[in-house]
């Protein structure tokens, strides 16, 4: 494989000559290897159109390193050299196939703080097979391969940015290599263009042919078709498959512009040249014809009933679409939009049919209207919406007018028009019924959950059934689902006390009540109703803060005393009474997802809301090289939608049917109240498509909509007001191990508000203040999370069309709570990173007090020295120092957010059988044998962590035993020796002390013993509690 910079030009350069001009030349660095273009005399734009080539090993990955393209001004007078223009720092993970390379203008950067830069450069960088360079399947000459005193000439790619051919070049490195491009670039466009015409290729993604023999998939780095060839890259496949979960760059057409001047076949549509908008800059654009049916009037009845049932049918080529049909109506109104997209229009006219339904038999055809599509207007908001108009019927073959008129309006938008997400689009066409509420578009927002809580305190007059004991009381509280009970009070008596918190989660509006029953534990399986009370939710006092609210007596109505028995219920003298204090928190954050992933950390209540600082713009391309997740007529299908959830607001696109590459091309909005939360996108396949698919064993009723891959962003690892383009690996855990189900295409930007309330935001607890003033145990918080996503989920699958459980639990993460051996390798590894920098440092300083390096250990005995005179610098040389680095690590930092990572996840190598337990029920459902031999490991695992922590608290409790005389005679040499150390440490300096301290532990290795130190082995010595274990 070969890595090609193609050098094309550079505009705007700095005069370095002392003549205001300047003589270019770019010298490129890749791992190493340098080469160089030629020189342009006298000219600070120069056209160099000149390519590099560099070797690349297949058995490394490159993707971490960088191409370092640097600009300089060859000086020949009066001293021989070179100036620095500027430079440009390429990540190596930007570089795409050769296939898809486009022209790129890179902004030069500075070398130094002092220099002086301006201008950019234009390059082309991609990559390309060795064999294709040797033989390309089109081009006549042949490439010569250059010695250092000839250069090679090489076809130049088709770029129609890329100005003309300029001299050959020459190398400056043996093993990199120059090529210039042939004059007659023309001819040679015209003969790849007719050989490029009549190759035909079948379209592929790696992840779905790597399970095929014999075949391999070179290397792509976005996500478009590959095409397949020989497996002679075979022995790299494993490499490749690793680059296929990597984040890829793309360079996606954003942005609202209308093609020659938005006409259609050159005219009709606008004038007056391109027109641009700011809406819908993050997405491309996609364009429709949209028609509305709005009503019809005067129509005719039917000759033989009298009566008419009206429909229209709107048809496009080949596409048609209905209106519903109404029932013995003169006047119908409809007030239905169809969308057509452009890419599929198939005629130059659009007609639309008024027709009468008949139960037997075809329907009767009333009239039309045929509208040409050269006089279609366009429409692109904000413009207001366009008036429709009325238009007389014409007979079926044009023999002139008929009775009846409708009202219509045709325009020609994008999909940033209001009309889209309801309108009928032509790409849907099969689909009828339900399934057409189910592929369109919404925004769903998530019901105001609120905390209820019910402090229980006491009753009073708590009488039991069987008058012969005292009862053993406990109160039971319930709203919808949820059940939550307070202990047995220890005392049996009837005035009982308890004094408990039972925290609920509630959602507006409140259709639950609050139902509180007193019972008494008669025998350990049996619990008999005392009293019930039943209140709405509503009535409660809804608190912002910690200060309490007031508490009431509620009267408990005796149990069996009900509807039934309304007399009875008169007769009661008395009835017990229950102490209540109960409010709605509005000062809490309800949290329904996990803390790790949290896109809100906002109180309940509005009140105490704080503003937006910034706006996050989301534009949802589209998806490539997706699986098939179903059957449909006897092949694999998928019908993708994506999800996206941030705050309390959901999206849902469209529905892109029967399709594994979708386009989907929306464009949504949130407002940002904290940086440091996340944006969870996933894609799934609609399995609810009512008519418009044949029902199978799979895809009925009881169908769930199949999870494809899922994507999380952090917002604080975005740079403000910059659009992050990339292609995402959908990655998907399986019981047969982890699976990329295809990419997904993202255009991310961040904008800032204010940079003071930013700054403000990063001082301020992550949740609201209640959270901290009366936090919640770490079991409420479980099991109060999972009653808050089970109340989302619910009230989302609701809406219309719904937003279903499964989906939503899969975005919520409701199983990360669940027991995986995966996750705990991957924790314990983590750990282990962290801890690495800590080992580093240790052995280095290790190798200092050995004096394994010499100029290292004099160099820190004078630091020491320094410090120990001067100790006010320890504190500025730790902070200076802390500065440095992260000024060093800066020109290393991310280029892109952060993204799924199988080997941080721990899914490489995980055990099959392990795979199997984390995808296992709660309970179990595996046989017996393997669910012992699972606890068996589980014990040997518990057994290892149970030997650490015993050892860690043998190391507490020696600490404790030098001062507890449980060694009679150790104890008494440490306080003696504490006792000689405070008179020591009294008469002497501390930069004394310091000093003799640092010499000895920084000694030579001449003057240390290979056995333990004295303090070291005195403290192996002390007794610990181990004696005294079972």
């Amino acid at each position: 494989m070969k890595l090609l910079v193609e050098v094309v030009d550079a505009h705007d350069l700095m005069p370095k000559d002392g003549e205001g001009s300047a003589s270019p030349f770019v010298q490129v660095n890749f791992v190493n290897k340098l080469s160089r273009t030629t020189t342009i005399p006298k000219n600070l734009n120069p056209i160099w159109n000149q390519k590099l080539f560099f070797d690349i090993d297949q058995t490394k990955n490159f993707h971490h390193q960088a191409i370092e393209v640097s600009v300089f001004n060859e000086r020949s007078s009066p001293i021989p050299g070179q100036n620095f223009l500027g430079r440009v720092r390429i990540p190596c993970s930007n570089i795409v196939q050769k296939s898809e390379e486009a022209y790129q203008r890179f902004q030069l950067e500075n070398k130094w703080f002092f220099s002086s830069v301006k201008g950019e450069i234009g390059l082309k960088i991609y990559i390309s097979l060795e064999s294709e360079l040797k033989a390309p399947p089109y081009s006549p000459p042949q490439p010569i391969e250059a010695s250092p005193s000839k250069s090679q000439q090489q076809p130049p790619e088709n770029s129609s940015s890329s100005p003309s051919a300029s001299p050959n070049t020459e190398n400056t490195k043996s093993n990199s290599k120059v090529l210039a491009a042939i004059p007659k670039e023309k001819e040679f466009r015209q003969k790849s263009a007719e050989v490029r015409s009549t190759e035909t290729s079948h379209h592929v993604y790696k992840h779905q042919v790597l399970q095929q023999p014999g075949i391999s998939v070179a290397t792509q780095h976005q996500g478009f078709p590959l095409t397949m060839r020989p497996a002679h890259l075979e022995a790299h496949r494993s490499h490749n498959q690793q680059d296929d979960y990597d984040l890829k760059d793309t360079s996606p057409q954003l942005g609202e512009r209308w093609p020659n001047g938005g006409e259609y076949g050159g005219r009709g549509w606008m004038s007056g040249g391109e027109r641009f908008t700011s809406t819908y800059d993050l997405v491309e654009q996609m364009f429709y014809l949209y028609v509305r049916v709005v009503k019809a009037k005067d129509l005719p009845p039917s000759s033989i009933t009298g009566s008419l049932d009206p429909y229209v049918e709107v048809k496009l080529g080949n596409y048609k679409g209905r209106t519903k049909h109404f029932e013995r109506k003169m006047n119908p109104d409809w007030n239905q939009v169809f969308a057509f997209s452009k890419d599929r229009i198939q005629s130059s006219v659009v007609e639309v049919f008024v027709k009468d339904k008949e139960i037997i038999g075809r329907d009767d055809f009333i009239g039309r209207v045929v509208l040409d599509l050269n006089e279609v207007p366009t429409r692109v908001p904000p413009d207001s919406p366009l008036a429709p108009q009325w238009y007389r019927l014409e007979h079926r073959r044009g023999e002139g007018m008929v009775r009846g008129e409708i009202m219509l309006a045709v325009w020609m938008g994008t999909q940033a028009d209001e009309a889209f997400p309801d309108a009928w689009h032509s790409d849907a066409a099969g689909v009828y019924g339900e399934g057409v509420f189910n592929i369109r578009s919404k925004v769903y927002v998530s019901p105001k959950l609120w905390y209820l809580r019910v402090n229980v305190i006491e009753a009073q007059d708590v009488l039991p059934n069987d008058r012969s004991r005292l009862p053993e009381v406990f109160v039971k509280a319930q709203v919808g689902n949820q059940v939550l009970r307070t202990k047995i009070c220890p005392s049996r008596t009837a005035n009982p006390l308890w004094n408990e918190d039972l925290v609920f989660v509630a959602a507006e509006p409140f259709e639950e009540q609050l139902v509180v029953t007193v019972e008494d534990r008669v025998h350990p399986s049996k619990d008999e109703v005392l009293g019930k009370i039943n209140m709405p939710i509503d009535v409660f006092e809804k608190r912002l803060d910690h200060r309490p609210v007031h508490s009431r007596w509620f009267n408990l109505e005796k149990y069996g005393f009900g509807v039934l028995e309304p007399d009875r219920r008169n007769e009661l003298k008395f009835s017990s009474r229950i102490h209540l204090r109960v409010c709605l928190e509005g000062g809490y954050h309800v949290l329904d997802e996990s803390t790790m992933y949290i896109s809100d950390q906002r109180p309940t209540a509005r009140q105490l809301w704080k503003q937006p600082v910034g706006i996050l713009e989301v534009g949802i391309l589209s998806a490539q090289g997706l699986l098939p997740m179903k059957m449909k007529n006897g092949r694999g299908s998928t019908d993708p939608y994506c999800v996206a959830k941030y705050g309390q607001k959901w999206v849902r696109t469209r529905t892109i049917l029967d399709t594994l590459s979708p386009k989907w091309n929306e464009q949504y909005t949130w407002e940002v109240y904290d940086p440091c939360t996340v944006i969870t996108l996933g894609v799934f396949d609609n399995c609810h498509l009512g008519g418009g698919e044949k029902q199978t064993s799979t895809a009925g009723n009881g169908a769930r909509d199949s999870r494809i891959g899922k994507v999380r962003i952090r917002l604080s690892t975005l740079e403000a007001h910059r659009m992050y383009t990339h292609s995402y690996p959908l990655l998907v855990l399986q019981p047969n191990g982890v699976k990329k189900m295809g990419e997904l295409q993202l255009a991310v930007r961040f904008t800032t508000l204010s940079i003071a309330n930013m700054i403000y935001v990063y001082g301020q607890p992550l949740l609201p203040k209640m959270h901290y003033l009366h936090p919640f145990t770490v079991n409420q918080v479980d099991n109060l999370r999972y009653q808050a996503m089970n109340i989302v989920a619910v009230r989302l699958g609701r809406a219309e069309p719904p937003l279903r459980k499964e989906v939503v639990e899969y975005m919520l993460d409701v199983d990360s709570h669940m027991w995986s051996m995966r996750r705990s390798k991957a924790n314990f590894f983590r750990i282990m990173s962290l801890l690495s920098g800590m080992f580093s440092m240790s052995r280095w300083f290790a190798d200092v007090c050995n004096w394994k390096n010499g100029v290292t250990t004099v160099l820190v005995h004078i630091l020491f020295l320094i410090l120990i005179w001067y100790p006010e610098l320890i504190l500025p040389t730790l902070f200076v120092y802390m500065f440095l680095i992260g000024m060093w690590n800066y020109r290393f930092r991310p280029r892109y957010p952060p993204h799924m990572d199988i080997k941080l996840s721990w899914a490489e190598t995980v055990h099959p059988d392990e795979l199997d337990e984390e995808f296992d029920t709660f309970p179990s459902s595996r046989p017996h044998d393997i669910v012992r031999m699972r606890y068996d490991r589980i014990r040997s695992v518990a057994g290892r962590i149970q030997t650490v922590v015993g050892d860690i608290a043998t190391q507490g409790e020696r600490f404790q035993s030098l001062l507890s005389w449980r060694d009679p005679r150790a104890t008494s040499l440490f306080i003696v020796f504490c006792l000689c150390a405070a008179v020591v440490l009294f008469v002497t300096p501390f930069r004394v002390v310091s000093l003799v301290a640092g010499l000895y532990n920084l000694r030579h290795p001449k003057f240390r013993s290979k056995l333990p130190s004295a303090p070291r082995n005195f403290f192996k010595r002390l007794p610990a509690q181990t004696d005294s274990l079972l």
